[in-house]
Order: C-alpha cells, then sequence, then structure tokens
C-alpha cells in the first residue's frame, strides 16, 4: 500500500474538478498527469488478480470523456474514474504487469497552467508487487456529515395481509466509477441509462398505487453487488428487478433480454455477460481477497430453487408484456450466474434492455418517451406476476 502523505488536503466542503488525464511513456516508468483546479490530496494502494493501481481523491467532478479511459499506454491497459463512497473519488488504472507507484507530487499553477498532481509508476517484479498489495488497503473513509453509501439493517418481515404494498426494489445496474458499457461515438453510459430507466420505472409504479418502490441508487454512485443484494432482503422485497444495457462487438445486434439465476448458463454469451457483470466490484477497486465463497462463488444453494422458480416465472411473464412494445433477441429468456440475482429469498430478474453498441438501440433508450412505454410495460409485468400469485398459478 502507498499512502502519500505531505499532499494538503482541501478545505472542510470545498470541492475540485479534473480536467484531464495525461499518461506519458518514459523509459524507466509511466507518469501520469491530473489537470485540476486546486490541490488534491490523494492516496494509492496495489491490488492483484488483477493487477489495479487504486488512486483515491476527494469528491470531484471530472470533465473527462470516459472513452479515454479505454485506450491502453504502455502497461497500463486503461482506466475507470468516479464516485466511489460519498466524499470520496477513485480512479482505477488497470496494469497489464506487475507496477507500482513510486511517487506523487504536485505542480502549482504556472504560466496560465492549472494545478497538475503527477503519479509517477514503475513497473516492478512479480514478487515485489506482491510485498506490497499483501498489506490492506484503507478503509474506505466518508467526509464528515457525509450519508453512508449503504445501510442495511436486518431483514423486514412482511406484514400479512392482501392490502399491503408489494415491495418492488430496482436495481440500477453500475454507478459511480463502475460506467458500465459504452456506446460508440456518442458518450452514452449504461450506467446513466439504468438510473433513468429506474426513475421512470419507480415513478410508474408508485403512480399504480399498490407498489412500495426502493432503489439501490438514486444518484451516481458506486454500490457493491453484495451490498445491492443486501438492500432489496431489508427493505422487504418481494421482487427485485436489476436493469442493464449490455455492448458487443456485433453492432447489427439489438433487443432486450431477460435473465434469471442458474448454476448453469443457457448459452455462451449469457455465460460471458455474467462474467463481465459479476466483475463490478473488481472495476471499482474493491479488495474481494477477504470476502467468502459465498460472496464471491456462483453456486447455487438448494434452498434457492423456489424463489429462482418464481424468478422464471416472473421473468416470462416480463418478456411477455415487454414484447408489445420492446424488441427482443431470440432467446428472450437466458439463465446465468449473476451475482446481483442471488438472493435466496427475493424472486429476481435483470433485464438487460438494449445493445449500447447497437445504434438504434442508443436512440430508444436515450429517449424519456420510449423509456416511458418500456416503465409501463415492465409495470404490467409486475402486475401479472402478483396477479399469477394470487390466482395460485
Amino acid at each position: 500500500m502507498a499512502l502519500f502523505a505531505g499532499l494538503s488536503p482541501l478545505a472542510a466542503g470545498a470541492s475540485s474538478t479534473v480536467s484531464n488525464i495525461r499518461i506519458g511513456v518514459h523509459p524507466d516508468k509511466l507518469r501520469v498527469v491530473l489537470k485540476t483546479d486546486a490541490k488534491l490530496p490523494v492516496s494509492a494502494f496495489e491490488l492483484a488478480d488483477p493487477y489495479r493501481i487504486v488512486v483515491d481523491l476527494p469528491d470531484v467532478t471530472w470533465r473527462i470523456d470516459p472513452a479515454d479511459g479505454e485506450r491502453a499506454t504502455g502497461f497500463i491497459s486503461g482506466y475507470r474514474f468516479g464516485l466511489f463512497v460519498p466524499g470520496k473519488s477513485r480512479l482505477v488504472f488497470d496494469l497489464k504487469q506487475p507496477a507500482l507507484v513510486d511517487k506523487a507530487f504536485h505542480i502549482p499553477p504556472t504560466g496560465g497552467r492549472p494545478w497538475r498532481l503527477v503519479i509517477d509508476i514503475k513497473a516492478v517484479a512479480g514478487t515485489v508487487f506482491a510485498a506490497r498489495a499483501a498489506k490492506p488497503p484503507p478503509a474506505p473513509e466518508q467526509s464528515s456529515g457525509a450519508r453512508a453509501a449503504v445501510f442495511v439493517p436486518p431483514p423486514r418481515p412482511k406484514p400479512e395481509g392482501a392490502q399491503r404494498k408489494r415491495v418492488v426494489v430496482l436495481d440500477p445496474g453500475h454507478g459511480g466509477i463502475d460506467p458500465g458499457a459504452l456506446s460508440r461515438g456518442r458518450g452514452v453510459r449504461e450506467k446513466d441509462i439504468t438510473l433513468a430507466m429506474a426513475r421512470q420505472l419507480r415513478d410508474e409504479l408508485v403512480r399504480r398505487g399498490r407498489y412500495h418502490v426502493v432503489l439501490t441508487r438514486d444518484h451516481d454512485i458506486f454500490i457493491r453487488l453484495r451490498e445491492r443484494i443486501s438492500m432489496a432482503r431489508a427493505a422487504g422485497a418481494d421482487v427485485f428487478i436489476s436493469l442493464h444495457a449490455d455492448s458487443i462487438r456485433n453492432r447489427k445486434v439489438r433487443g432486450a433480454s431477460v435473465y434469471t439465476l442458474s448454476e448453469r448458463a443457457s448459452d455462451r454469451e449469457a455465460a460471458d455477460l455474467a462474467a463481465k457483470e459479476n466483475k463490478s466490484d473488481v472495476i471499482a477497486g474493491v479488495d474481494l481477497t477477504g470476502e467468502s465463497a459465498e460472496v464471491t462463488n456462483i453456486l447455487i444453494d438448494l434452498a434457492q430453487r423456489e424463489t429462482m422458480n418464481h424468478s422464471a416465472e416472473f421473468a416470462r411473464i416480463l418478456v411477455h408484456e415487454m414484447s408489445r412494445n420492446t424488441k427482443f433477441l431470440r432467446k428472450s429468456h437466458r439463465f446465468a450466474g449473476f451475482a446481483v440475482l442471488k438472493a435466496p429469498d427475493v424472486p429476481s430478474v435483470l433485464v438487460e434492455m438494449g445493445y449500447l453498441s447497437n445504434s438504434r438501440d442508443v436512440s430508444q433508450l436515450t429517449s424519456r418517451t420510449y423509456r416511458a412505454g418500456l416503465a409501463a410495460a415492465i409495470a404490467d409485468g409486475v402486475d401479472g406476476y402478483f396477479a399469477s400469485l394470487r390466482d395460485g398459478r
């Protein structure tokens, strides 16, 4: 772990902007330069499996194109940035090989240039990296008075009686430092699409007067996969709907699909998608070395069988209702080991609303009018699912 002392913090309540990130290749190192409008406190640490360098900053505004982080430079294969917890932003570099932060320093404004934060990264032997990365990373801290990113009380018992409002938990995929998929050319980020859709779907469900709706996130912040599950259980969720929008190489492929949990993926594409989605915590620079097998494995317990059956029925009804105004892939209902669907007692589905790699899907998903129609269809599916429970189907 590398912590940099002596870098003066901002005044309490102050905020700053990062307007540019440049990576320069030198014979003995890579030099990362962040242009900022203030002198920023910074800390950094390394993570293995895969190799990453994590840089923590105060809550800053990022004026940077996310697509810039997809370009490899030297042994840095890419980077991501965004809000990690209230009061803390995070920048994560993916590495092709072991490397460590050698030093960090500030260059004050001069000649019309803004503040610059300089971070030098050097390639090292695997043994050297392992020795540094073995030290625990700093615990997530929050600015004074900041609201906790997640509060998870014990599971709330569900009241009896037909008159109670059903609890629907909506999970806008990705967020904060984890942008999810990116469109090509237009800079549309999955995390923005999913949040916009979740808000419209919440409003539609609330309008019907039969549901209490909870969002796992209501703004652009990172939420760990296991915390999304815990929030659903703590809310006493009757159903859990995770919203996503993927991106693939073939730009011609378009259409929605609905996924439910299974220990065996229905096809290779489903397996690949689940593997990608399950890396959200890795993308955000979370240390998973101390996690239990219950969190990190995608094995299905027998206790989940009844829940999985309910999930499959919910998915079937959703596909039926959504297909009235939404194009679906040929295999509309698919199965895979999504970590976010692992709540053992909450019927859960993951809705892939379309592909950000397809221009027509992007046009639809960025249209508030289209999303309103999609929200109504999903709400009809929720209505239909609970009706099927009353009818004993």
